[in-house]
């Protein structure tokens, strides 16, 4: 091939590139708009009269009221989108005809909205309004596109956050992929540094805390530079069923304790170390997906699960590594068909009592996995190894496909073992060990 032949393809994928561009420019612009519709008086009144024309199970409250709001709300919004391209149309055209045409790829796609929302607003093709179609969600909130669970949230869980009407590209910048206010968190593990750590900052983001530990003694987490007793549950790692009831009402459960037994390899060793790093978190998840139930739980119920970087990394202590990589995997496994978001925390090591020399200091590594959680990152990686970095999603990526072409979700005809509770979830032998800073990374 010569040069000018070389030339034109690159045209040509430049022009396709600039396509991709503006399509993804009047996402933007349809997102910030949204954001300053909460925030700017001009126009308010005909947002606000948007989300007042559903119920929580997105059925129309006034049909006639829904077609005056496509005219004063969806179809301004597609006419900015459209007004938005065209300096990019002027601006790449002007020297490349073909950039030109390629940049208008934004302007009719913004069109498709303008024409949807003017049917919609003559009571015509209502099934376009993809995102407020009443019916049960068939799946969690979608990590990188709207889908109706996602918006939901929105209209119903927190009006200051889930700004995003196609793709999530804005809210993940933002933050506002997820809300913590007035979640309901339990986070096991809790007298740890790390546990300790995540119940003063998730209560800095306005979520009702439950501390989950197995000592007697009520948690404190710092408030305004004054300690504060938080609502504390005790219990042993084999007697996950009795957390049943409190799982009904919470809305994201963190499981974050974990035992380290170092070097020791005996059966002893061996038996706590899945006891407590594996087994007890998976049926502790199984207890909490049996509680997603209605819409609203599958849009905002959680689990967010402390696999470690030993995942993919040598943390130096054999069993440890085993039975952690042991819970990743079976995170891997469960949340392809989970009814809720599960996401995985894979953190580094971090000063403890139990690892006093850690890197990173527990306070700093809560923040990280906070801010990351809002922007719904599903593995959420603090580590100071750039490695794990690369690995890790090569690895999810990797077990994820096997897993999926090679299990599937229909249940096991075999009856529950008989160590089951009602639940059917198996019950582990009880078991006192440490539930905090036993946690290496």
């Amino acid at each position: 091939m010569d040069i000018a032949g070389i030339n034109q393809i690159n045209q040509w994928v430049g022009a396709g590139v600039i396509a991709l561009g503006s399509i993804l420019w009047a996402e933007i612009v349809r997102d910030l708009r949204h954001w300053l519709a909460h925030v700017w008086p001009w126009l308010m009144p005909k947002h606000t009269l948007h989300h007042r024309l559903f119920r929580r199970d997105l059925s129309v409250v006034d049909e006639q009221l829904y077609r005056e709001s496509q005219w004063h709300h969806d179809v301004p919004e597609a006419v900015t989108m459209m007004v938005a391209g065209i300096p990019w149309v002027i601006l790449l055209g002007w020297g490349s005809w073909l950039n030109g045409v390629a940049a208008t790829a934004g302007i009719v796609y913004s069109a498709s909205f303008w024409i949807s929302g003017m049917l919609r607003g003559w009571g015509l093709a209502l099934e376009t309004d993809i995102t407020h179609q009443p019916g049960p969600f068939p799946v969690p909130p979608s990590q990188w596109h709207v889908n109706r669970t996602y918006h939901w949230r929105h209209h119903f869980d927190d009006t200051n956050a889930y700004f995003c009407g196609t793709l999530t590209f804005v809210d993940r910048i933002m933050g506002t992929s997820l809300s913590l206010k007035g979640k309901r968190v339990a986070v096991t593990g809790a007298s740890g540094t790390l546990g300790r750590a995540l119940l003063k900052h998730l209560h800095r983001q306005g979520a009702k805390v439950i501390a989950l530990s197995s000592q007697a003694d009520p948690i404190q987490i710092e408030v305004n530079g004054q300690p504060q007793a938080v609502e504390t549950l005790q219990w042993q790692v084999g007697q996950e069923g009795s957390l049943a009831e409190l799982l009904e009402r919470v809305d994201i459960l963190v499981l974050n304790h974990g035992v380290n037994v170092h070097g020791a390899r005996d059966a002893a060793a061996i038996q706590q170390s899945y006891a407590v790093n594996t087994f007890s978190s998976w049926r502790l998840m199984e207890l909490f997906f049996q509680t997603v139930r209605s819409n609203p739980e599958v849009a905002t119920k959680e689990v967010w699960v402390n696999t470690s970087e030993a995942e993919v990394s040598p943390a130096f202590s054999p069993l440890y590594e085993l039975s952690k990589r042991a819970l990743g995997d079976l995170v891997t496994l469960r949340r392809l068909d989970a009814p809720c978001v599960v996401r995985k925390l894979i953190l580094g090591p971090f000063k403890s009592n139990l690892n006093p020399i850690g890197v990173m200091s527990g306070d700093w590594v809560a923040a990280q996995i906070l801010a990351q959680a809002k922007r719904d990152c599903r593995n959420i990686i603090v580590t100071i190894n750039p490695f794990t970095y690369l690995f890790l999603p090569l690895k999810e990526l990797a077990v994820g496909t096997y897993f999926r072409l090679f299990s599937h979700s229909l249940p096991h005809p075999e009856a529950p073992a008989s160590n089951s509770d009602s639940s059917g979830v198996p019950q582990g032998d009880s078991t006192s060990v440490p539930q905090g800073d036993g946690i290496l990374g």
